[in-house]
């Protein structure tokens, strides 16, 4: 099984060692900033467990100055970097003004362009001027985390990969289920988004990637599928979307 969207740490030697117990065997390790970027590429380069997803959260985009996406574009051309992101739009946390945001979102859009990476994309709060953005987009898109089920219909439509983390298990989720209903098996991902939004299994604690198996799980109930089955699939779209 791939965790198709993590967080690693300082200690990623000792979690992707109990994500190989739990069955996980490879993860996209994503960065939210040039110095995140950085250390995504040296575990990426230390272990083939690992692949990288390089961009800026628009957490960061108060006072980024863009000029630095010079760098970004440098580090993406490194053979284990596989995609641009995560980069969005967040209008539920007052971290950076909109204005900002979508600034910096743009130039990575144009940056996924320019190198021919897939997109990896972190919405919340801010449906209409993602989808906006995205159906301006000529490229793949990955929406992350997916728990936007206003955007379901474009993503449908437009043929976007869609990615299902931990959120999807909990008992109250009837309406991420739902869309992971619909989502055709051939553009579904799965994913922990770790260190947060543990499955509802492991609550509370702290998410990492030999989790992504309690939402696989979650995933092929709803769907109705067999789980092996459905996790060669998810296997098979990682492979497509992620050119590993």
């Amino acid at each position: 099984m791939i965790d198709t969207h993590a967080h690693l740490g300082d200690d990623a030697a000792e979690v992707l060692g109990r994500a190989r117990d739990a069955g996980v065997t490879r993860v996209i390790d994503v960065a939210t900033s040039l110095a995140g970027a950085r250390r995504s590429l040296a575990r990426a380069e230390a272990t083939d467990a690992v692949h990288c997803v390089l961009g800026i959260h628009p957490h960061e985009a108060a006072g980024f100055d863009l000029a630095a996406l010079d760098e970004l574009q440098e580090l993406l051309d490194h053979p284990r970097a596989v995609a641009v992101g995560e980069t969005g739009l967040d209008y539920f946390r007052d971290y950076a003004p909109p204005a900002a945001q979508q600034e910096l979102f743009d130039a990575q859009l144009a940056l996924a362009v320019v190198t021919g990476k897939p997109v990896v994309i972190h919405t919340r709060a801010a449906d209409d001027d993602t989808r906006a953005r995205l159906l301006g987009h000529d490229g793949p898109v990955i929406l992350h985390c997916f728990s936007s089920p206003p955007l379901l219909d474009a993503a449908l439509e437009r043929g976007w990969w869609v990615s299902f983390a931990g959120n999807v298990t909990y008992k109250n989720a009837y309406d991420l289920r739902a869309a992971a209903r619909r989502v055709p098996a051939e553009r579904l991902l799965a994913e922990t988004d770790s260190p947060y939004l543990a499955p509802q299994a492991v609550r509370g604690k702290r998410n990492e990637p030999a989790y992504v198996m309690h939402t696989l799980a979650a995933l092929a109930e709803a769907r109705r599928a067999d789980p092996a089955e459905l996790e060669a699939q998810i296997e098979r779209n990682a492979d497509e979307v992620f050119s590993l």
